[in-house]
C-alpha cells in the first residue's frame, strides 16, 4: 500500500476531489494547511506572505494504482495547459500497516 498526500489551491480542490472520485478513489481526507514552496510565498507592494493556503488531500491505495491516481490528481490540479508555480505537491510514501478501528481488522 502507499499514501499519497497532495498538496493543492484551495480553488482546485473540489475539481481534484470530484476526478478523484469518479476514478474510483472515494476514500480520501482533505485538511486546511498553509504553507509555502519554493516560490518563498508572494509579495504584494511592501507586504511578503509567507504563509499561503493550501488543502492537503491524502489517501491509500494499492500500489499499482499509484501512476493512475497520481496523474488523475496532476490532471485536476494544474492550472492552465503548462500549470503554474504554487499548484502543488504530490509525496508518495509506502504504508506499512493500515487498521480499521471500528472493527478492529488489519487492512492488507
Amino acid at each position: 500500500m502507499l499514501m499519497i498526500k497532495a498538496i493543492i489551491r484551495p480553488e482546485k480542490s473540489s475539481a481534484v476531489l470530484k476526478a478523484l472520485f469518479e476514478a474510483g478513489y472515494i476514500a480520501v481526507t482533505k485538511t486546511p494547511v498553509v504553507g509555502r514552496g519554493k516560490q518563498r510565498g508572494i509579495k504584494i507592494g511592501d507586504v511578503t506572505y509567507d504563509e499561503l493556503p493550501k488543502e492537503q488531500l491524502f489517501m491509500v491505495i494499492k500500489d499499482e494504482d499509484k501512476d493512475f491516481a497520481v496523474s488523475t490528481i496532476m490532471e485536476a490540479a494544474r492550472s492552465g495547459e503548462k500549470g503554474a508555480f504554487g499548484d502543488g505537491k504530490i509525496f508518495i510514501t509506502p504504508v506499512e500497516e493500515a487498521y480499521t478501528i471500528s472493527r478492529g481488522v488489519k487492512e492488507l
